[in-house]
Protein backbone atom coordinates (compact mmCIF):
# COMPACT_ATOMS: atom_id res chain seq x y z
CA UNK A 1 0.00 0.00 0.00
CA UNK A 2 1.16 3.64 -0.99
CA UNK A 3 1.09 5.88 1.87
CA UNK A 4 2.22 9.24 0.06
CA UNK A 5 3.23 10.57 3.38
CA UNK A 6 5.81 13.09 2.79
CA UNK A 7 7.06 15.51 4.93
CA UNK A 8 9.60 18.41 3.87
CA UNK A 9 11.54 20.57 5.68
CA UNK A 10 14.72 23.42 4.93
CA UNK A 11 18.15 22.51 5.48
CA UNK A 12 21.50 24.04 5.22
CA UNK A 13 24.08 21.34 4.50
CA UNK A 14 26.24 19.63 2.33
CA UNK A 15 25.99 16.06 0.31
CA UNK A 16 28.54 14.32 -1.38
CA UNK A 17 28.37 13.30 -4.46
CA UNK A 18 29.29 9.61 -6.03
CA UNK A 19 32.52 11.58 -7.73
CA UNK A 20 33.91 12.92 -4.36
CA UNK A 21 32.35 16.60 -4.80
CA UNK A 22 30.17 18.12 -2.74
CA UNK A 23 27.06 20.31 -3.22
CA UNK A 24 24.44 22.68 -1.02
CA UNK A 25 21.54 21.06 0.15
CA UNK A 26 18.35 23.46 0.85
CA UNK A 27 15.69 21.03 1.61
CA UNK A 28 15.12 17.45 2.97
CA UNK A 29 12.41 15.46 1.96
CA UNK A 30 11.05 11.88 4.24
CA UNK A 31 8.53 9.86 3.00
CA UNK A 32 7.31 6.42 4.26
CA UNK A 33 6.58 4.69 0.92
CA UNK A 34 8.15 1.65 -1.42
CA UNK A 35 12.01 1.69 -2.06
CA UNK A 36 13.56 1.66 -5.23
CA UNK A 37 16.56 -0.50 -3.87
CA UNK A 38 16.18 -1.59 -0.46
CA UNK A 39 15.03 -5.12 0.21
CA UNK A 40 11.95 -4.29 2.05
CA UNK A 41 8.25 -3.59 1.61
CA UNK A 42 8.24 -0.34 2.46
CA UNK A 43 11.22 2.62 3.57
CA UNK A 44 11.52 5.66 5.18
CA UNK A 45 13.30 7.41 2.52
CA UNK A 46 15.03 10.58 3.06
CA UNK A 47 16.40 12.92 -0.15
CA UNK A 48 18.46 15.69 0.44
CA UNK A 49 18.39 18.10 -2.40
CA UNK A 50 19.14 21.50 -4.17
CA UNK A 51 16.86 22.06 -6.53
CA UNK A 52 18.25 25.35 -8.11
CA UNK A 53 20.78 22.39 -9.41
CA UNK A 54 19.13 20.31 -10.94
CA UNK A 55 18.05 16.44 -10.49
CA UNK A 56 21.80 15.79 -10.51
CA UNK A 57 22.43 17.41 -7.17
CA UNK A 58 20.39 14.68 -5.05
CA UNK A 59 21.45 11.97 -2.00
CA UNK A 60 18.77 9.89 -1.30
CA UNK A 61 18.47 6.96 1.39
CA UNK A 62 16.25 4.25 1.80
CA UNK A 63 15.63 2.57 5.47
CA UNK A 64 13.98 0.24 7.18
CA UNK A 65 11.41 2.32 10.30
CA UNK A 66 13.67 0.18 12.73
CA UNK A 67 16.64 2.04 11.12
CA UNK A 68 15.20 4.80 10.81
CA UNK A 69 14.08 4.92 14.68
CA UNK A 70 17.40 4.15 15.36
CA UNK A 71 18.74 7.17 13.28
CA UNK A 72 16.49 9.63 14.94
CA UNK A 73 17.79 8.55 18.21
CA UNK A 74 21.25 8.77 17.68
CA UNK A 75 20.91 12.10 16.33
CA UNK A 76 18.92 13.26 19.41
CA UNK A 77 21.92 11.68 21.51
CA UNK A 78 24.68 13.08 19.15
CA UNK A 79 22.40 16.76 19.67
CA UNK A 80 22.07 16.61 23.31
CA UNK A 81 25.28 15.54 23.84
CA UNK A 82 27.10 18.84 22.28
CA UNK A 83 27.15 22.01 24.10
CA UNK A 84 24.16 24.20 23.88
CA UNK A 85 26.50 26.96 22.77
CA UNK A 86 27.47 24.79 19.50
CA UNK A 87 24.40 23.95 18.59
CA UNK A 88 21.77 27.03 19.37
Amino acid sequence: MCTYITVTAPVDGSAKRADGSWFHVSEAMAYFDHPVHAMADHTLNLDFVDRSKGPGARVAVELTAASARALVAAITEALDAAPAELTA
